[in-house]
Order: C-alpha cells, then structure tokens, then sequence
C-alpha cells in the first residue's frame, strides 16, 4: 500500500502540471512500472483535445509495459470524445494492474472503465489517496454533477481581518511571496469577478505573471459603468473582458472593442451574482476566483455562490475599527447564522500564511 501512496503522489504532481491548460478536462497525471516493478514511463494530460495521462505514458513505455502496474489518479475513460477511449489503450498495452485514485464521476464513465479493464483481465485496485484526488479535480467533479462553475474566492488580510485602511490603501498588506502564490491561482481558474470598487481604487490588471500561465478571462461587475474606460483591467492583452452591467446603464459605448458588455438583471439595486454565474458557465467558464472588495465578496458569500475560499493573512494587526473587513452586507442576529467554513490545509508563504477553507452548506 505504501508503493501505491508513493506513486499516486507522483500521478497528483504530474497532474498539476497540467494546470490551466486542459480545463473543461481533469487534471490527470499517470505513472507505469514494468513488470518487475521499476518505473518505465509517467506522463500527464498536457492540453485540452490531445492524448491524455495514461496514454502518453504508456505510448512512452511501449512493450515495457506489458504485464506491468499502471498507476492514474482517475479512472480511463471508455467513451470519444475528442480522443478516443482510453481504457481500449490501457487493455491493448498489456498491462496485468491498473491503480486509480478515484472513479470518473462523468455519467458516461462512472465505473465502466473499470469494469471493462476487469473483463479483459486486468486487476484493478481502487481509491488510492482518494481524498487527495477528489480535492485535486474538484472543479471538475463540480461541473460535472451540479453543472455550474467551482468558484472560489481569495482575500488578503491582516490578522484582525483588515484588507485595506479607511481611506482605501491596501499595497501590501501580504508579502511578494504570497502574491506570487496568488498568480498560481489565477492559472488556475478560468475567469476572474472583481468589482467597479476594486478598479477604481487599485487600478488592478487582474492578470498571471506566473512563468507560462495563462492569463483568466476578466470580468468586472460595473452596475453603472462608473469605471475608467483607459483601466489597465480593459487593456488588450489578447484576453477576454467581460463588463457585466444593468440593462439600463448607459455609457457602454466609451468601452475598448476588447470588451464586452453583459446586460444583467439586477437584485437589491445590484448585478444578481447567481445571473452572471450560471451566464458564465453557458460560456464556457468552469471555475472562478472572486478578487473583490467586501462588498461583493459579502454578495457572493450571502447568495451561497462560493464554494472555497482562500485567506492570505499578514502578521499585522490594524487595530481600525474604521479599516475595511474582508466581508460585509450580511446581518445576522446571533452566531448560529454565521457562515460556517471548514478549514481544509494551511500553507506557508513567509511571513504570511494561507488557509483554504471550504463553506459549510
């Protein structure tokens, strides 16, 4: 069992090397052993329509393969899609072991895979590290069983919860190390929401300067269209710009060509955060990262829209009570309606660290 941790670990590093570059797609990443048990090939799903994990692993290891352990953090499709069924090549290297992390929740796999390798012969061990493969495609597994995007949302704070002072100042609250982390993030998600409030204040570009990271489409929600029209955000870096704003705003002509502008209804005098989403989505956008103010992270929040969240916290204590909190528009009358989280793992990015946490539905 302590072989199989080793390099289901190795397929979830593989895996992530894929970020950013095969979404609508899982993270796959896939591990081959020949048959005395000494790694012949790995290889991971590099980018959306081309040959997947298990595929370009075993293309590598050839007749190294046959009677060997092939080790995925998901189970091989048995459908076409762009590439044709992936079980049909893992049956036809010769494998006699297949390892997997965690069944494909898609309807159209969902265990056939696995029963079609049993049939040819091939044993099949599962859920290795199962938890660590289902936080690893999360997004994924989102899409597939509730059809809407995973969005997340990301805050930098001092410890007492401040993310910028009375009059607005916010560089920097965390360190350049936390920043790059964020820049990880944004590889990561197809598309960034930030607000009118954040453009006007920060001047943000919103983009990845993570080395080989793509950059996510940028929507700003604007109800009025109050934001600079020469904004770095609106910049044409060859990256969608999605303005979403009231049906009645006027002004939307004073926009670059680059951007677009979405008619949204709106709900208490604001663009409906659960609108835009699911608008979203039926563009193609299958995750998001919220990077607001504590008004709309408040909205998001309230609506039950976010699934994740990831808290940057400085060592600094702003002691303001003036100072703008992370989050705000939601009354409560006693603790009990509190929106409850689950802390998931803390990472450290010195002298800040970084806790991922998952709201508690």
């Amino acid at each position: 069992m302590i072989q199989h941790e080793k390099y289901m670990k190795r397929c979830i590093e593989l895996a992530k090397l894929g970020e950013g570059k095969v979404s609508p797609n899982p993270l796959v990443g896939a591990v081959v052993l020949d048959k005395n048990g000494n790694p012949a090939a790995e290889g991971y799903h590099e980018k959306y329509g081309e040959p997947h994990a298990e595929v370009n692993a075993l293309n590598i290891a050839g007749d190294k393969a046959k009677d060997g352990t092939l080790y995925i953090n998901l189970e091989p499709c048995c459908h076409y899609g762009k590439t044709p069924p992936c079980v049909d090549r893992v049956i036809e290297s010769g494998i006699k072991k297949l390892v997997l992390g965690m069944t494909d929740p898609n309807p159209e796999v969902a265990g056939k895979g696995i029963q079609k390798a049993k049939e040819a012969g091939i044993e099949v061990i599962e859920n290795v590290l199962n938890k660590e493969c289902l936080k690893l495609n999360e997004i994924f597994i989102k899409n597939i069983i509730d059809k809407k995007p995973f969005t997340a949302l990301k805050t930098a704070s001092t410890i007492d919860g401040k993310i910028a002072t009375y009059s607005g100042k916010s560089k920097w609250i965390t360190s350049d190390a936390a920043r790059e982390e964020v820049h990880r993030l944004r590889n990561r998600y197809d598309a960034i929401i930030t607000g009118s409030g954040t453009v006007i204040a920060d001047n943000p570009s919103l983009n990845c300067r993570m080395p080989g990271g793509r950059n996510p489409v940028r929507v700003v929600i604007d109800s009025g269209l109050v934001t600079p029209k020469d904004s770095k955000i609106y910049q044409d870096d060859g990256t969608k710009v999605i303005i979403a704003t009231s049906r009645d705003s006027t002004g939307k002509e004073k926009y670059p060509s680059n951007v677009e502008i979405l008619e949204c209804p709106l709900l208490h005098k604001k663009i409906d955060p659960e609108f835009l989403i699911n608008n979203l989505h039926e563009r193609g956008i299958y995750s998001i990262i919220i990077e607001g103010g504590a008004k709309l992270n408040g909205a998001f929040l309230h609506q039950k829209l976010v699934d994740k969240i990831y808290f940057f916290l400085a060592p600094k204590i702003m002691g303001d009570k003036k100072g703008i909190s992370s989050f705000e528009g939601i009354k409560i009358d006693n603790l009990e309606q509190c929106i409850k989280l689950n802390f998931e793992e803390i990472c450290f990015f010195p002298p800040d660290l970084m806790i991922e946490g998952y709201v508690n539905e």
